[in-house]
């Protein structure tokens, strides 16, 4: 039974945390947030890019442990 308490707990902990970072965002802060550097990835555009030049250099064909697979330029 004390286990079972335990773990009660831990949710209802778990539970008033994450609730606590919920607020109200006035309307002249707004501006603020939506600035690109703000976002989680302010850069989508050449991080894709640069993920399929790292993805065109580290590419294997099959299961082979032999690398290889593109020309690597960049």
């Amino acid at each position: 039974m004390r286990i079972t308490q335990q773990k009660l707990l831990i949710a209802l902990l778990t539970i008033c945390l994450s609730f606590s970072g919920c607020t109200t965002v006035a309307p002249w802060q707004r501006g603020t947030l939506a600035k690109p550097q703000m976002a989680p990835d302010p850069h989508p555009v050449r991080n894709t890019y640069q993920t399929h030049i790292y993805n065109s250099r580290e590419a294997t064909t099959g299961m082979s442990s032999a690398g290889g697979g593109g020309c690597g330029c960049n």
